[in-house]
């Protein structure tokens, strides 16, 4: 056993570990591109030292071109697959000089494709032993150069130029370490392994190959690269885990279930979190099936167009939704997410949170139930401002039809009758009850508990009924009523009830702003207009003192009064009305005097109204 047994295995050895672990992290890690490749190359330069030993200790020219021939073809692999090591882990150099490189490789190859393997000796005239130090003998071989090893020469020749372009852009780029380890040892071991191959193929230098051993630096600075980036990729992984951690701890605090459905593989992943708001178990796998059996049957197709929507949109998505959990509970969650695409435009990842909201909708059911109770207070407390005037308004008609009917009586004694005087009575008394009748209607349907139902309404009719309601009123207090609403004016969409609770409450804070002003300025108006070609303007002016200016900012706050026995809920109540119809109420001054108090409401369009 002499020095040379034991270096060229070590290095073969040395070389199939290298690729081996590289092929098994490229199987397993992205990219993995260049771990393969480097994988590839060790392998070739393990199978070009075991060739290199053979052919050191060959005895027969036959022998030695067999070996010759593949030693060849060992060479060719690590040429090609260290140009696309370079092209793919620098990811720089211009093309056309690798494929050049490759193409004339693969081109003197073919010299050795016949049954004379001619790349390397056009004739093989002799082969003898040769002793070195410490006894070691190898086989040195002496024959006809072939002219394809020329070409082969040239091929290494524009590798080296493409790996120096490489790594000169690579510096620019701000790669520095990565050109200088990798791009320079190839650089100095290529020029040193394949200057030595030429001298020993001329017979200028007596020595046996030695190309695995000088190629055996370059995948050293190879490997520290990519063990470099694999170290880094750990620590990455490391940090996205901790990341990952600190990301769920934060999303229970907040109770979000983070969630991600994978376009491509139709599953989805959800933390534990969001798998306990839907109802599924830590490991039940999911789908978007899955997903969709959980929410509210009447939502289901609603959240597809809203997915949809995201995917084809802009990706983003945001939706609230109702889910049934398998007992039979019912949840109201938030999701919010966004769609995710690949280089060529197409989603790939859904990614989004979702939000337990239930507790927030019971909270805001509750409050708009005492919205509207206090709605019905507020209406219940008007009409007790009004029951004097309005009993004045119900007995007018109520005593005209007693006088009507004592009339009647008195003629039905006669023994001749005047049937039309009679008939004429009638009218009067339907009349007068009719009259009755609307009134109590009026005021039933304002004093009843009512829900917002939203249709179209006649501006005009709207006013006019209010104002039939504080007619009797407007007299006690000497306060002219003045209407100014077009009867071309469009419908708008609106709750009868809540609407006319909105006036009479302005128009009577009106009123109660005349308390002290003289005749002539006792005056409350009520006047509409198109606003835009989407709303109506309602404005209730009065012509009192206005409002001061330190209390301007807190007369829509609740149970904020400036009247001795005013509960300060009226105004709160009709901003909340008119927000809840989509419109807005505000006040502001007369350039004169008093104030007005001005809302709008969506109008609808001509076929809304017709139904």
């Amino acid at each position: 056993m002499t020095w040379m047994t034991i270096l060229w295995p070590m290095v073969t050895g040395a070389c199939v570990t290298m690729s081996l672990i590289n092929l098994g992290i490229g199987l397993r890690q992205k990219p993995r591109a260049p771990y393969l490749l480097f994988s590839l190359n060790a392998f070739a330069v393990a199978v070009f030292s075991y060739l290199e030993l053979a052919i050191m200790r060959t005895d027969s020219p036959a022998e030695y071109l067999a070996l010759l021939r593949w030693a060849d073809f060992a060479v060719a692999a690590l040429v090609l697959s260290l140009t696309a090591f370079v092209w793919v882990f620098f990811g720089t150099g211009r093309r056309w000089l690798a494929l050049l490189a490759a193409g004339l490789t693969c081109f003197a190859m073919t010299a050795d494709l016949s049954p004379q393997p001619r790349m390397i000796y056009v004739q093989l005239t002799s082969i003898r032993k040769m002793e070195t130090f410490g006894g070691a003998t190898y086989t040195l071989a002496e024959g006809v150069p072939s002219p394809w090893n020329a070409v082969f020469y040239l091929s290494l020749l524009l590798l080296l130029v493409f790996v120096a372009d490489a790594s000169v852009t690579l510096w620019r780029r701000g790669g520095r370490r990565r050109a200088i380890v990798v791009g320079g040892t190839i650089t100095f071991f290529l020029l040193a392994a394949g200057g030595h191959s030429a001298l020993v193929e001329s017979r200028t230098l007596r020595s046996p190959y030695l190309i695995s051993f000088a190629y055996l630096a370059i995948l050293l600075a190879m490997g520290i690269e990519l063990s470099d980036d694999v170290l880094n990729a750990a620590q990455l992984a490391r940090d996205l885990r901790e990341s990952e951690h600190r990301m769920i701890l934060a999303a229970e605090a907040a109770n979000l279930g983070i969630w991600v459905r994978d376009l491509t593989q139709k599953e989805i992943w959800a933390t534990d979190n969001w798998r306990a708001l839907f109802g599924f178990s830590k490991s039940e796998p999911l789908s978007l099936d899955d997903f969709l059996h959980r929410l509210h049957p009447d939502e289901r197709e609603t959240v597809l167009q809203a997915l949809a929507r995201a995917i084809e949109g802009d990706g983003r998505y945001q939706m609230e939704h109702r889910l049934v959990l398998p007992d039979g509970q019912m949840r109201w969650i938030h999701s919010r997410g966004r769609v995710e695409f690949n280089g060529a435009g197409k989603p790939i990842l859904v990614r989004g949170v979702s939000l337990d909201t239930t507790e927030r909708h019971k909270a805001e059911q509750e409050t708009q139930l005492l919205r509207q109770e206090i709605a019905h207070v507020s209406r219940v407390s008007m009409m007790g401002e009004l029951a004097s005037s309005l009993a004045h308004e119900i007995n007018q008609p109520l005593g005209a039809i007693l006088r009507n009917a004592e009339a009647a009586e008195l003629f039905m004694q006669n023994g001749s009758p005047d049937l039309d005087e009679i008939r004429a009575i009638l009218v009067d008394i339907r009349e007068d009850d009719q009259r009755a009748g609307k009134v109590i209607d009026r005021m039933r349907g304002l004093l009843k508990k009512h829900d917002l139902d939203t249709r179209p309404l006649d501006v005009r009719e709207l006013v006019g009924d209010v104002a039939a309601l504080l007619r009797a009123d407007a007299a006690v207090r000497q306060v002219d009523l003045n209407l100014d609403v077009p009867s071309d004016l469009p419908f708008v969409r609106g709750d009868r009830v809540h609407l006319q609770q909105v006036l009479l409450n302005l128009i009577l804070n009106g009123m109660d702003a005349l308390n002290g002003a003289r005749r002539e300025d006792r005056c409350v108006s009520v006047a509409a207009r198109l606003d835009d070609p989407r709303s109506i303007e309602i404005t209730v002016s009065d012509g009192g003192h206005g409002i001061p200016a330190d209390k301007f900012a807190h007369v829509f706050e609740p149970f904020f009064t400036t009247k001795p026995n005013g509960m300060g809920m009226g105004l709160p109540i009709s901003r909340t009305i008119i927000e809840a119809h989509g419109g807005r109420l505000w006040a502001e001054n007369n350039n004169v005097a008093g104030a007005a108090f001005r809302f709008t409401l969506p109008i609808v369009d001509e076929e809304a109204a017709a139904e």
